[in-house]
């Protein structure tokens, strides 16, 4: 037997709440708070149509993984200047700035680096055998209105960190 749908209330909101109605769609927001910024142009998602990934070429349980996030050092250089910084794995960090980014702020937060940046899962990963071992260093990148600074500058030097660190996997985290 079917269970009916009760539609007098979806998620805690009674039938007359549309969130359609109070929410602003993400990219809006965006191209609204670029705007406000003092950009002319509206912001343009990157495309891409040649993705730059691969399989890989050993077994899961043989490979090193890396972690790549958006939130920067919670220290005085990483919130006065975004930018990749290459961060070592242990300890565990107990903070990264995040104040700056963007998220549904009034339902999460990020004092729980945990929540966000699995260092410490992906060791307990690598003491299972599930995957091999985590990267010495996890590392930042800004998110950045210039997709050529991106695709110029931050990528590149992150793939240059990578393969000298002889990471398999990266693992991109963004908030």
């Amino acid at each position: 037997m079917t269970p009916k749908k009760d539609n007098s209330n979806t998620a805690g909101r009674p039938n007359d709440v549309n969130p359609q109605k109070y929410d602003v769609g993400y990219m809006q927001r965006t191209r609204d708070f670029y705007s406000a910024q003092g950009y002319s142009n509206h912001y343009q998602w990157a495309k891409n149509t040649d993705t730059p990934f691969t399989t890989l070429q050993k077994p899961l349980e043989d490979c090193r993984v890396a972690v790549i996030t958006t939130a920067m050092p919670d220290s005085e250089q990483g919130r006065a200047r975004r930018d990749v910084y290459p961060l070592p794995s242990r300890p565990y960090p107990n903070s990264m700035y995040t104040a700056e980014l963007s998220w549904h702020k009034n339902v999460t937060h990020t004092d729980d680096t945990g929540s966000f940046l699995p260092l410490r899962a992906l060791d307990e990963a690598a003491g299972k055998g599930i995957v091999g071992e985590l990267c010495e260093r996890f590392y930042t990148v800004p998110t950045d209105y210039s997709q050529r600074n991106t695709t110029e500058i931050d990528a590149p030097h992150l793939l240059k960190l990578c393969r000298e660190d002889k990471v398999d996997i990266a693992l991109l985290v963004p908030l």
